[in-house]
């Protein structure tokens, strides 16, 4: 055991219950600064978080807080377009042996993008959540559920980042949903996408297990006591600090 991955993942798992805002983009460039490489550092995560992810869609399956119509939609298009990524950035001869760096500046963009996503959802949320395109039937959205799944997909395979940041986003300002089922459908759909592309991380030997046992040794009471102290700190000023430190990261990366 490693306690100093350990309470990294405390931290981690602590941040996420105090703020709601998504593990993969405080852990990964986390775990790469750290010296870990991107390859390794994007499948550890992606096991990591389908574990995780495993506890919370059960609950909200049980509390019946979960749109499957709209999960469907998004795996549809964001399952196939995952496993693409992953399998491209490791059969191309090319793209492989550039796989660190495309995974690294890639992850770098991605990072800067959710930090500024985040701080939108922060100040604009109330201004323009209410829009034409949520009063509209989700059947009528099809295709651009699936196109979303796609892009979005296409990202989490590269960089294991947006299997709840971006997705949530896209929710948020496209669906008409409680706060309850927005989370729910996030977290179900996220289950599905970081697992499959998980497996295939683990497949091509990029999953670090022992790190991702040390990881979840500390982020689970993290999670449990930051969820308990949510209701007594403001999250909003929390989430503008991790934003920007996650801003940070990115650019770093870049």
């Amino acid at each position: 055991m490693s306690v100093e991955i350990a309470v990294m993942g405390l931290i981690v798992g602590c941040l996420v219950g105090l703020t709601g805002v998504g593990g993969a983009a405080l852990l990964t460039p986390v775990l790469i600064l750290m010296g870990i490489h991107p390859s390794i550092a994007v499948g550890t995560d992606l096991t990591y978080n389908s574990i995780t992810k495993l506890f919370g869609a059960a609950q909200h399956w049980r509390q019946k807080t979960i749109n499957f119509k709209l999960v469907k939609y998004l795996a549809i298009g964001s399952i196939p377009s995952s496993a693409l990524a992953i399998g491209i950035l490791h059969f191309s001869n090319v793209l492989n042996q550039n796989r660190e760096v495309i995974i690294k500046h890639t992850l770098g963009y991605i990072l800067v993008f959710v930090s500024v996503s985040i701080i939108g959802r922060i100040f604009f949320d109330k201004k323009l959540r209410a829009n034409n395109w949520q009063d509209r039937p989700i059947q009528d959205k099809r295709l651009l559920t699936i196109l979303i799944g796609v892009v979005f997909g296409l990202i989490v395979g590269l960089t294991s980042l947006g299997s709840g940041s971006l997705f949530a986003v896209a929710m948020l300002y496209l669906y008409r949903l409680t706060a309850s089922e927005l989370v729910g459908t996030d977290i179900a759909h996220a289950f599905l996408l970081v697992t499959v592309s998980s497996l295939l991380q683990a497949s091509f030997g990029n999953v670090n297990y022992t790190l991702v046992g040390n990881l979840l040794i500390g982020s689970i009471p993290g999670v449990l006591v930051g969820s308990s102290l949510s209701a007594k700190i403001p999250a909003n000023p929390l989430r503008t600090v991790i934003a920007v430190v996650i801003m940070i990261s990115g650019i770093k990366l870049i």
